[in-house]
């Protein structure tokens, strides 16, 4: 599929990288020549130099042959332009980055089929992960029954130096599923013989209801929070604020440009605006960094994120989350004592990628720390897997599968499970495996 990617930002290169690593034909426009250059020289793709809402640029970028065109400058405008233009010029299918919510009502009749905003929607994963505190990721699919989560493995979690093999014979009834473990930057997908270490981030997949019984295996106790500090002041603070306010979540905002504080505290009035320095232990103290359940460091600097949520630790907050931009500092996590990184590419990467997939691909979660992917799938009436077990499909070992909705009923499967006509299954893939598993299922 030829894809078209108006921008070559944060979210427009992650976007780029990742498609083209799965093989699909990608074409990137921007108008910085040395960005456009760095993608040249770095991935197997077209990079072209130019205005993405210019038809002329949009042409010499092969527009024709397009399926897809993703616009996602850090221009509402030009975002809504090019996908204008590239429905004048027959593209079935465009997406647009848009943050000003003014713009999107009129937006159908400007050839804009869907609108994605990264931070909107990373400021409602925050507030999941602030309500399952010690969590670092969760993800639901379906209506919700299937949970994916991730955490770091404790010290002395019952999890831990234990294969999965013999982990299971000492659980009675499980009903979770160990689906891929991530172990200094380095992911694979779990098998029975795998060994889970301390300080490993697991991926595990569990009903929605049992995953306050299932923490403990990490070592984790699972908490709500009702006083959290976010450190920034930007559009991303601004939503999270607000959002955690009307869910009864007391908030403190901290940020030392005074007048982003004097935005916040007209834009957010529950909120208790303090204008001083998020990395300045003195004032952390005095703003009772103790008594806080959760820091969101929102920053726009990763650096300032890093150091303020380490400085927020070491006073006593009991859990930190840093805003990343760079994804290779995400690595360095279990390293520290940041507790979870988020990042609004790949919410904007979860949004998109499944307007890419093949098949009837109902939702794709992509994760920090690793390049793993899940994707929720309707089975094919033709699927080929269609009355064989799991163990009989023989999916690559890069790949699992992590839920099976059948009905009503959500099922953690085993090898002996069967796949049947209607099923929709979940699976947590590599890069590599992608399109192996579409294709069996599609």
């Amino acid at each position: 599929m030829r894809i078209v990617i108006v921008g070559a930002g944060a979210v427009g290169s992650h976007l780029a990288e990742r498609l083209s690593i799965e093989g699909q034909d990608v074409v990137v426009i921007d108008n910085d020549p040395a960005k456009v250059e760095e993608l040249q020289s770095s991935l197997d793709i077209l990079a072209v130099l130019g205005n993405g809402a210019s038809p002329a640029i949009l042409e010499a970028a092969g527009i024709d042959k397009a399926e897809l065109l993703i616009a996602v400058t850090s221009n509402d405008a030009v975002n809504v332009l090019a996908c204008h233009a590239a429905a004048r010029l027959g593209v079935p299918r465009k997406i647009a980055r848009v943050e000003d919510s003014a713009l999107r009502d009129e937006l159908q009749i400007l050839g804009v089929d869907v609108v994605i905003d990264p931070e909107e929607q990373l400021a409602k994963d925050l507030l999941t992960l602030v309500s399952e505190g010690g969590i670092s990721e969760h993800a639901t699919f379906g209506d919700g029954s299937l949970s994916l989560i991730g955490g770091y493995v404790q010290k002395d979690a019952p999890l831990s130096d234990l294969s999965l093999e013999q982990l299971r014979t000492q659980v009675v009834d499980w009903d979770w599923l160990v689906t891929a473990i991530i172990r200094g930057g380095h992911p694979f997908v779990a098998r029975g013989e795998s060994l889970v270490e301390e300080g490993d981030h697991v991926l595990i997949a569990t009903k929605t209801d049992l995953i306050e019984q299932l923490a403990p295996l990490l070592g984790i106790n699972i908490h709500k929070a009702k006083r959290v500090m976010i450190f920034g002041a930007g559009r991303l603070a601004r939503i999270t604020a607000n959002l955690l306010c009307e869910n009864g979540i007391s908030v403190t905002l901290i940020d030392k440009e005074e007048q982003a504080t004097r935005l916040v505290a007209d834009a957010c009035p529950g909120v208790i605006v303090v204008h001083g320095d998020p990395m300045d232990p003195e004032l952390l103290r005095s703003e009772g960094i103790e008594n806080v359940d959760d820091v969101l460091a929102l920053t726009k600097w990763d650096e300032v994120n890093v150091v303020g949520s380490l400085v927020a630790k070491g006073l006593g907050a009991k859990n930190a989350i840093a805003r990343y931009h760079r994804l290779d500092y995400v690595s360095l996590l279990n390293e520290t004592r940041v507790d979870s990184g988020v990042s609004s590419r790949l919410s904007a990467a979860n949004a998109i990628l499944r307007y890419v997939r093949r098949g009837r691909v109902h939702s794709v979660v992509t994760f920090q720390d690793s390049d793993l992917e899940a994707i929720e799938l309707q089975v094919d009436p033709a699927s080929s897997s269609i009355g064989k077990t799991l163990a009989d499909i023989g999916l690559p070992k890069s790949a699992i599968v992590a839920g099976i909705f059948r009905g009503n009923t959500t099922l953690i499967p085993r090898g002996e499970t069967i796949i049947t006509p209607g099923d929709r299954v979940v699976a947590v893939a590599l890069p590599e495996a992608v399109p192996t598993v579409e294709k069996t299922f599609s």
